[in-house]
């Protein structure tokens, strides 16, 4: 009794349970894999012996043996951003759909994190990388780090922030034309006086959603007047800026160019002008999950972060199973949409 105790509460080996049940290693393997040239009898009672002996297959040792581990790694710079958020829940959902692991790492926004974690991932043999590059080695124009991915034959996507000088699939969104179109969309209510609001001016994305929100302008009439563009990236106090500028420019409309900046706006506009709150729309990106959090809801525009999830984690794992990371680099947009209250 005691001993059939220790065996509970031991994990055993492949070899040790072949051992107790009198069989090859090979035969234990296969019935456990549901191989077909194992009867049912036999694939029961080594089931059931592996269950009683809480036999684990070793996960490491079967990774060093066919060269693959079935997870990836993923870096994000910003766990707390609900956009990185359900992108990760989409790759979580997909990647588990399809038998893969993920691990997951924070960059921080910093090179040198991204590098670092990078390099812990690659230690830890995982199979391929989900990236959303950091905004340091944007601006530094610096992806050296990145070249070991494809050095160590890995697979790569890297999704939402991204850059050319990295060959790899890719998943992103067209941020010039949902910022325009959202544009149009104030023009058309008869808007003249839209502000933009931006917290990712550092970023690529960010400009090409400001060059929208200006084409729409320009395209339709209006001269583009720069006193109302509102940069708050970097800014310590963000609510001082906004009221500031509130209390400067006469605006009839708002496009805000991420979550965090439409969110501070909505707010404060409410409170600095509770009278026109209501006559001022703003259109930002964001999820109905937060367009909830303010009151009247945010108009927003859907990047579908979970589906960006979805995707990026398709690609990545049609990748591995094909076993060709050498062919043409596919870049899929992911439709936005605008939903308006």
């Amino acid at each position: 009794m005691i001993i059939l105790t220790l065996c509970y509460s031991a994990m055993i080996t492949l070899k040790e349970l072949a051992k107790q049940l009198n069989v090859s290693v090979s035969t234990v393997s296969k019935a456990l894999h549901d191989a077909k040239d194992i009867s049912e009898g036999t694939k029961k009672r080594i089931k059931e012996a592996a269950q009683l002996y809480n036999y684990r297959p070793n996960k490491t040792a079967l990774a060093l043996k066919v060269n693959k581990t079935n997870t990836i790694g993923v870096i994000i710079p910003d766990i707390l951003n609900p956009f990185f958020a359900q992108v990760l829940h989409g790759i979580e959902d997909y990647a588990t759909e399809h038998n893969y692991d993920t691990i997951v790492c924070v960059s921080h926004d910093q090179l040198k994190k991204e590098a670092q974690s990078l390099d812990l991932l690659m230690q830890g043999r995982v199979d391929g990388f989900i990236l959303s590059l950091s905004s340091e080695s944007l601006a530094q124009d610096d992806f050296l780090h990145i070249d070991q991915i494809a050095l160590n034959k890995k697979g790569l996507v890297l999704f939402d922030r991204t850059t050319d000088q990295v060959d790899c699939d890719k998943v992103v969104i067209d941020d010039k034309k949902s910022v325009y179109d959202a544009t149009r969309i104030l023009i058309s209510k008869g808007k003249t006086k839209i502000a933009f609001v931006s917290n990712i001016e550092d970023l690529n994305l960010g400009q090409l959603r400001k060059e929208g929100y200006e084409n729409a302008l320009s395209d339709h009439g209006i001269e583009v007047n720069y006193s109302l563009s509102l940069n708050l990236t970097g800014s310590s106090n963000p609510h001082g800026l906004i009221k500031a500028f509130l209390s400067m420019q006469e605006i009839d409309g708002v496009i805000s160019a991420d979550n965090t900046s439409s969110l501070m706006f909505k707010s404060i506009l409410k409170s600095e002008r509770p009278d026109t709150n209501s006559e001022i729309p703003l259109i930002g990106f964001s999820d109905e999950k937060n367009s909830l959090l303010s009151y009247p809801r945010i108009d927003y525009i859907d990047q579908n972060a979970m589906k960006i999830g979805s995707k990026a984690a398709e690609l990545l794992i049609n990748r591995l199973e094909s076993k060709d990371l050498t062919s043409k680099s596919i870049t899929f947009e992911m439709p936005t949409e605008i939903h308006l209250y």
